[in-house]
């Protein structure tokens, strides 16, 4: 029975790593997607951890992923406690991305094997959020050598992006009543971690893993800039939605106002693109939940000015990426220091893309400009997804299928499909 188990698990797990994998001269946009899906899990995942990594350091197939820290390194909490550069930086970023592209690459193609890859990256946000024996925080990672050492501290970013994620899945037909059942008791432990450390005495910071406070501010989810106020009722009203405990509602209705009151007064020029990305997260899922029809306004306003300030800088990074070499590899941290330039600039140019261009998708009440869509068209279409190595490939491909569910790029699509059908009659 176990090796059954693990022989339909394994053939579940093939099904994600499979794809069309070219995305040549006059493809279609889905090519492209489905390329850089291909290489997403075939290059950039790891299925000790099931988490997704930051960059490549090597196109020699199994040494991708050569530049991950050791178990001796994690411990020592070399380079530093947030593990930045390493590659183990932002996998609950990417885990949230990645979960949110297949709840929406799902409402468009139906494929039945996406039930298989959401419960496979669900478990690496299980992993990171109790494989360490912290309950509750979410690290960015741990590492792929003994399944259980993390960098101790982690960040809002990771927060963020790990639970809206996680809420989109359970909101949606992949999850059954199992998956919901798991991804309400990781939101219930990360709420309750929440409202345990996230008080006046410790200046509202969540907390390292070990207890201790953050020397950064990335942890503080109270009192914060207004890009950053939205995020601790976000949590709370996540975890009430999935589990209906009146202990997280209160949170939420403590917090919301003030929230969204500051998320209004947020300064688009001094915030980052990341920044923006995770914000209209936080909004969307607040949007959807709540019933106040004046703070509801708001949230749509709020909502409205993050993509007001996401599109030019959409059209900036596609021209910007002309000039910067998108098939170069990572240095190994070890070396160069961390993620530095001049690779820096090319590894973020695309997910800087895919960022903005997921914020404007996320807000409903606006209409997709042509301009927006040329833009994720480009930089689709400039990718060689057998040479590239930023994870910024996990947020355009989000992108693209949030640009799907909405209905865009069907005309597009149509033109392919006839293209194609045309030339196999040929």
């Amino acid at each position: 029975m176990i090796r059954l188990r693990l022989l339909v698990g394994s053939i579940a797990l093939y099904a994600c790593f499979c794809g069309a994998q070219e995305c040549g001269l006059g493809a279609s946009l889905q090519a492209c997607a489905d390329a850089a899906w291909h290489t997403s899990w075939n290059r950039f995942y790891k299925p000790e951890t099931h988490l997704f990594y930051d960059y490549l350091t090597s196109y020699e197939r199994g040494k991708e992923l050569a530049h991950l820290p050791s178990v001796d390194e994690v411990r020592r909490q070399v380079p530093n406690n947030c593990g930045y550069g390493t590659g183990m930086e932002d996998g609950m970023i990417s885990a949230g991305v990645m979960l949110d592209t297949v709840v929406d690459r799902y409402a468009v193609t139906g494929e039945t094997n996406l039930s298989a890859c959401a419960r496979e990256i669900v478990k690496g946000i299980r992993l990171c959020t109790f494989g360490h024996g912290f309950t509750g925080f979410v690290a960015r990672a741990v590492c792929h050598e003994d399944l259980t050492s993390i960098y101790i501290s982690s960040s809002r970013d990771q927060y963020t992006h790990a639970v809206h994620g996680l809420w989109r899945y359970a909101r949606s037909p992949l999850a059954d009543e199992a998956d919901c059942k798991q991804a309400a008791e990781i939101l219930e432990a990360i709420a309750d971690r929440m409202l345990c450390n996230v008080t006046p005495e410790n200046d509202y910071d969540s907390l390292r893993a070990d207890g201790t406070r953050d020397d950064r501010g990335i942890s503080t989810m109270w009192n914060v800039q207004g890009h950053e106020a939205a995020r601790l009722p976000m949590i709370y009203a996540a975890a009430w939605d999935l589990t209906r405990r009146p202990v997280y509602y209160e949170a939420y209705r403590r917090y919301i106002a003030p929230a969204i009151e500051q998320s209004l007064a947020f300064d688009c020029k001094r915030t980052s693109s990341w920044g923006l990305t995770q914000m209209q997260g936080s909004l969307e899922l607040l949007d959807a939940l709540e019933t106040d029809p004046a703070i509801k306004k708001q949230i749509g306003e709020a909502m409205q000015r993050v993509s007001a300030c996401c599109a030019p800088r959409a059209s900036a990074a596609v021209k910007r990426s002309d000039t910067l070499d998108l098939q170069a590899i990572a240095p190994d941290w070890r070396v160069s220091g961390g993620l530095v330039n001049p690779y820096r600039r090319s590894w973020y140019v695309v997910r800087e893309v895919g960022e903005m261009l997921i914020a404007i998708l996320m807000d409903e009440r606006r209409v997709v400009t042509e301009t927006a869509q040329r833009d994720l068209a480009a930089m689709l279409h400039k990718l060689d997804y057998n040479r590239v190595s930023t994870c910024g490939i996990f947020h355009l491909q989000s992108a693209y299928w949030k640009a799907r569910r909405r209905g865009l790029f069907q005309h597009m699509q149509q033109v392919d499909t006839n293209r194609r059908e045309n030339e196999g009659e040929r």
